[in-house]
């Protein structure tokens, strides 16, 4: 089996040694180990220290594109490339490398197609409580849209993947694949196990985000997002109803004024409540058109299918 560890990076020259020395040089069940680097418009030394650790190969993103954009490239060179297992990893050493045999075994022993390194964040020190609390119930989130209650770490970056599931999932975000990929493999069955690892302490802030505040409202938004792609209908139909509930209640009692003699002082209910009548008919008609579409898209995806196996 051939295993590629992609380590996307951006100005990742004082840790990215390291991370390479780390990685190990065999594995049982795997025959042949290469490294990745994606250079995601660095503007130091980032590719000077790659060259000089001997990584194989080398992508040159014009630009900073983001982690969703090199994890993709990543994703398409292996496939291009015949590997088996994909890994990927983080330029600033977060993720200890000596986890990385265990990262692959299920995968090499058929017991799965996606594996997970759970950080547990309750145990990390320099995770604040208030920092802990919201990493927990990000993951809660994620298991209820997921329906994958093993989930432990919803973004953690450390997993490996299969070649079934590289031919599988298509990434759809510009922020972060994680999520985006996560829901994903939930949607098309996609065996998922996670495996407990620890981390490093950090070398410099996350760059994906600015502070924890902005952090969730762009996971937020983006696993809404991925989960109405694939649930249209079962998404608006519920904001349909519920606003078809709300828009109901003064409209009931118009209705219970009018009949008692009292309608006249009542009318604004009636445009209120009819107004949210309207609401709600428009979300139950954009459910349908959604899921009308997301057929469209299941197709679409057939294709994409096909010709990644043919890669």
């Amino acid at each position: 089996m051939k295993l590629l560890i992609q380590i996307p990076c951006y100005n990742e020259e004082k840790t990215l040694a390291s991370v390479l020395e780390s990685i190990p040089r065999s594995i049982e069940g795997i025959d042949e180990i290469q490294t990745l680097i994606i250079n995601d418009g660095s503007d130091d030394n980032t590719v000077e220290v790659a060259r000089e650790a001997h990584v194989n190969h080398i992508i040159n993103n014009t630009g900073n594109k983001g982690l969703a954009y090199s994890f993709s490239k990543g994703l398409e060179f292996a496939l291009d490339n015949k590997y088996d297992i994909l890994i990927n990893t983080d330029g600033d050493n977060q993720y200890p490398s000596k986890y990385i045999s265990h990262l692959v075994q299920p995968i090499i022993n058929k017991e799965a197609d996606i594996v997970i390194g759970d950080r547990q964040t309750s145990k990390i020190n320099h995770f604040s409580t208030v920092k802990k609390f919201f990493q927990w119930f990000g993951t809660k989130i994620t298991q209820i849209f997921t329906g994958d209650n093993s989930l432990r770490d919803a973004v953690s970056g450390f997993r490996a993947y299969s070649r079934a599931a590289m031919i599988e999932l298509n990434v759809t975000s510009d922020f972060s694949y994680i999520l985006d990929t996560t829901v994903q493999a939930s949607n098309k069955k996609i065996k998922t196990v996670t495996i407990p690892i620890t981390t490093n302490n950090p070398t410099r802030p996350s760059r994906l985000f600015s502070n924890m505040w902005e952090h969730m409202w762009k996971s937020g938004k983006q696993i809404l997002r991925v989960y109405a792609l694939y649930k249209p209908l079962k998404v608006f139909f519920s904001l349909g109803i519920i606003i078809f509930i709300i828009g109901s209640i003064p409209i009931i009692r118009f209705l219970y004024s009018y009949f008692t003699g009292d309608g006249n002082g009542h009318i604004q209910s009636l445009i209120i409540g009819g107004t949210l009548l309207s609401v709600s008919v428009n979300l139950f008609a954009l459910g349908i058109i959604g899921d009308l579409m997301s057929k469209n898209r299941h197709l679409i995806e057939q294709l994409l299918r096909h010709t990644k196996r043919k890669s």
